[in-house]
């Protein structure tokens, strides 16, 4: 369980650090995402779950 609100505060610390570094990409960002076809959302989606469950199986192996 402590690892998981571990990764849940990383990826607030990534998002974070996106809106207070650079708010005006982050916006653009946005609006690409919300032009984007649903069909390559969600595979980008896919491709993030699998690129993570990878990280963290080589990284805790």
């Amino acid at each position: 369980m402590g690892d998981i609100i571990v990764a849940v505060g990383l990826v607030l610390v990534i998002e974070g650090l996106i809106w207070a570094l650079a708010p005006d990409q982050g916006r653009r960002l946005l609006a690409i995402a919300s032009s984007a076809p649903n069909e390559a959302l969600k595979q980008a989606g896919w491709a993030a779950v699998i690129a993570g469950a990878v990280i963290v199986w080589l990284v805790r192996g």
